[in-house]
Order: structure tokens, then sequence, then C-alpha cells
């Protein structure tokens, strides 16, 4: 007998699509109903169209000053209320100080500075004083501080001879010292000739400005004789009797005024804050 012929395989779709079949139309159903009754925002939609549109390089903003406002799919009795401000604290940094304010610290600022360098240049002068004792105290020179300057004057006694422009040979001592505490100071250092209000002219000297010009110049060039003072730093007047310490009224006034002062200027420490001061000007408040 013929061999029998196999089974078929059952026909048709396997059961359980049928039933993937019908989730799928009730999910298609409840979407379709949520859409029909959703209200669309108007604008809201042109608002994101607008940035759709920015997105894709249309060169078009449109700005709605109106807050968007939407509907409740859900809720449908409820309206939609405008938005209030809520209170925060607000955390800013100023990033430029009021200019009344910036200049009032930098006056501080620089009112401390001078304080202190005064101060310095008072202890400067102390220790060319405790270095010149015995010249001071012999009237052969004097020390004394002006705001930021320190000045030495060589009285003519025992300094130069009376109309004459070279130093005495005893008074080297006391101008290696005075180079010794130019060396140590900083800044620059004015040697200034005067002389008091009585003419001179002989065969050495046309008048006063040219002897006391002369006598800076003879103090400088000792100074300079040493290699340690940098000329750079010198700077050589002479002012006849322009600028008398004491009127020239009797023979110890006029002895004052002929002399030879090396003044030390010391730096100004505000100078840096000067343009900082400049440029407050006129400036706002930025938050």
């Amino acid at each position: 007998m013929p061999d029998k012929c196999p089974k078929c395989p059952p026909q048709g779709a396997p059961a359980w699509l049928a039933t993937f079949a019908d989730l799928c139309t009730l999910l298609l159903c409840f979407f379709v109903l949520m859409l029909s009754t959703a209200t669309q925002d108007v604008k809201k939609f042109k608002t994101v169209a607008g940035s759709m549109k920015e997105a894709f390089g249309v060169q078009k903003k449109t700005i709605d000053p109106d807050t968007p406002m939407g509907t409740s799919v859900i809720a449908q009795e409820f309206s939609p209320a405008q938005t209030e401000p809520t209170v925060i604290n607000e955390v800013t940094q100023s990033t430029i100080q009021d200019s009344s304010a910036l200049g009032a610290n930098i006056e501080e600022v620089k009112k401390q500075l001078m304080e202190a360098k005064i101060k310095e240049v008072e202890a400067e002068a102390d220790k060319i004083k405790e270095l010149l004792r015995a010249e001071i105290d012999k009237g052969l020179v004097t020390v004394e501080t002006i705001d930021l300057t320190i000045v030495i004057r060589i009285q003519e006694k025992g300094s130069f001879a009376s109309g004459s422009a070279d130093l005495q040979p005893g008074f080297s001592e006391v101008m290696d010292k005075i180079t010794a505490a130019v060396i140590e100071a900083k800044g620059k250092v004015q040697v200034s000739g005067h002389s008091d209000d009585i003419p001179i002219s002989n065969i050495h000297f046309r008048s006063n400005w040219d002897l006391s010009a002369s006598r800076a110049v003879t103090v400088a060039q000792k100074m300079l004789a040493n290699p340690g003072v940098d000329k750079a730093r010198m700077v050589v007047q002479g002012y006849a009797d322009t600028q008398p310490l004491e009127p020239n009224t009797s023979l110890e006034s006029r002895a004052k005024n002929r002399r030879v002062e090396v003044i030390i200027v010391g730096d100004d420490p505000t100078l840096g804050l000067e343009q900082k001061d400049m440029e407050t000007d006129g400036a706002t408040s930025v938050r």
C-alpha cells in the first residue's frame, strides 16, 4: 500500500495576532478620542513654529508680548489664569562700583600709602642724622625732611671759602658720609646751589648764578667720584639768591642762605593710583 500523505500544518494567522490587533485598535481609538477633545493653544503653537523657522535658517523672529496660556485636556471646566511673579531672593554682584564710593576708597588708599612712605622717609633721615651727628653738632650740615624728600644742607662754613667753588680739604670726610647716604637712599638726587643777595663779579664768577651753580657742580662731581653713585639719578641746579631760607638782613641770615642742598626725592607711592582715580569719573553702577 502506498504511504499515507503527511498531515498538513494548520493554515491562517496564529491565535495571538488577533489579540494584538484588537489592542492596537483600542489604542488608536483612545488617541483619536483625546485629540478630538483637545483644544490647541494657538499662541504657543506660533511661538514653537517661529523657533522651528529660526532653527532651519529663516531669519524672522516673532516676539509675543502676551504670556502663553493653555487649556487643560483633562479638565475643560477650569480656565487658565495669568501667572503672578514669585518673590525670590535675588543675588547680584556689582561689576562696577559707584564712582563716588570708588573714588573715596582710592583717596583713602592714597592717604595710607602716603603716610607709610613719609614714615619710611623719616626713618631714612634719622639714619643720615646719626651718620652725620658730629657734623650736625658742629653746624656744618643740617638734615630735615619735607614730605617725601630728605634735605641735607651743606653750609658754607667749613665747606667753601668765601667767593670760592672749591671744597676745602677738611670737608672730604663729610662728603664721603653724604655720598654713602645718597647711595643707600632711593629716588632722584637734586644738588642745588644757593647764595645770598650780595652781588659778586670777578675773574672767576660773573654773578651769583655762576657761583651757586659752580658750587652745586663741585658737590655733584665729588659724589660721582664714587662708582656707587648712579649719575642718571643726579640733577644739578643753581638758584643764586632766589630761594633764601631767611631774609638777607644780617650776617647770620646771609651765612645760612649761602649753602648747597643735597635733596633726595622719594618716589610717590600714589602715582599708580592716579589713572584708576581718573577712570572712575563718569562710571555708573551695573547690576
